[in-house]
């Protein structure tokens, strides 16, 4: 069987107990298909780049797949017909990733950033000074 990232976009006006119940909607179809979600992440409620279909924000999940081409065939169908989904892509990958995401670990890497940032590094003005 082959590897899979399946990731879609849902509306900004759902709760996330509704956002839930579409992953596990996708769940149910792969594994009626005789594939397997590897794993289902969650990134959140987030900004859009642009306006998609009169939304500003998305919730974005992820789901890993190992299913025949056929499961995600059927998928896509399924995606396309729900309404509360806005966009999808599917994407054919040689090896799901270990752990969690990119997405999901960018958090942690603005955390350190901001720990660093109210370090020992002195402060200097607009004109180049120290504050001292």
């Amino acid at each position: 069987m082959a590897l899979y990232e399946h990731v879609f976009l849902a509306r900004q006006d759902l709760a996330q107990a509704q956002v839930d119940a579409l992953a596990e909607m996708a769940t149910k179809i792969v594994e009626d298909n005789a594939g397997k979600v590897v794993k289902t992440e969650t990134w959140g409620l987030r900004s859009l780049a642009y306006k998609i279909a009169k939304n500003r924000k998305a919730h974005y999940v992820m789901l890993e797949l190992d299913a025949p081409a056929g499961v995600v065939a059927e998928l896509e169908r399924q995606v396309q017909i729900n309404e509360d989904i806005i966009r999808y892509m599917t994407v054919k990958v040689d090896a799901l990733e270990a752990g969690p995401s990119v997405m999901m670990r960018k958090g942690e890497r603005d955390g350190r950033r901001r720990d660093r940032e109210g370090g020992d590094r002195p402060r200097r003005d607009r004109d180049g000074f120290d504050g001292e």
